[in-house]
């Protein structure tokens, strides 16, 4: 049977093989991959998998050092999926998939137009990748850059941790990526009409990542 898991560093608190039984019912296996040496993985990955996916630190390695790139990487430099296809490991990110369906439903549902991303590491690339897709107004901001606070119609925020200056975002709607440690959950993020953001979590993003990566994978 071919064998699907995750490979990154650490990985013990990944909800992936949660979502990837919910999937597919539990008949499918997928297994936990941690180390910190990429190689390693890499060649675990190579030995005994079909497909796996990638997290961090691993998703520049990942795109880098496979045979066949899609676009959505050519685009972010970062991979967060990879699949053995004849004889050849081709890299995906699912990442992109995930924001641009969310977006896309603002975009429709609630007429937004505007995001600004706060942060330029991988999910800010692809959370960038995505909201040209979805042909909105774009900016992005590195984690210094919001001393003075930012605004539009939605902050999509993905550094690791809390700064100062997210104290100052002013949104309709806050999309944070990270769903182990949330930094921005509980403060009162509002519009510039003082009426509170809509928060949304990390672990949307996450499901719908996982939505479109395990039908890759």
């Amino acid at each position: 049977m071919d064998r699907y898991g995750l490979i990154g560093y650490p990985i013990s608190h990944s909800l992936s093989p949660q979502l990837f039984s919910e999937a597919y019912d539990g008949l499918l296996p997928y297994e936990l991959v941690e180390t910190p040496d990429f190689d390693e993985a890499w060649n675990i990955f190579i030995r005994d998998f079909k497909a796996v996916n990638v997290t961090m630190p691993f998703k520049s390695l990942a795109a880098a050092r496979a045979d066949v790139i899609a676009k959505d990487v050519e685009r972010t430099g970062s991979a967060n999926i990879l699949v053995k296809e004849s004889g050849l490991v081709k890299a995906c990110n699912s990442d992109c998939y995930a924001v641009a369906r969310i977006l896309g439903r603002l975009k429709a549902d609630h007429g937004i137009a505007s995001v600004a991303i706060i942060g330029t590491g991988g999910a800010g690339r692809a959370a960038l990748a995505a909201s040209e897709d979805c042909g909105l107004e774009t900016s992005v901001f590195h984690h210094d850059g919001i001393k003075d606070g930012a605004c539009a119609d939605i902050i999509i925020y993905t550094l690791p941790s809390f700064v100062e200056g997210a104290r100052h975002l002013k949104c309709r709607f806050l999309l944070e990526a990270n769903y182990r440690n949330p930094s921005l959950e509980s403060l009162n993020i509002t519009d510039p009409e003082g009426r509170p953001a809509e928060y949304i979590g990390g672990k949307i993003w996450l499901r719908a990542q996982a939505a479109g990566g395990f039908e890759t994978m």
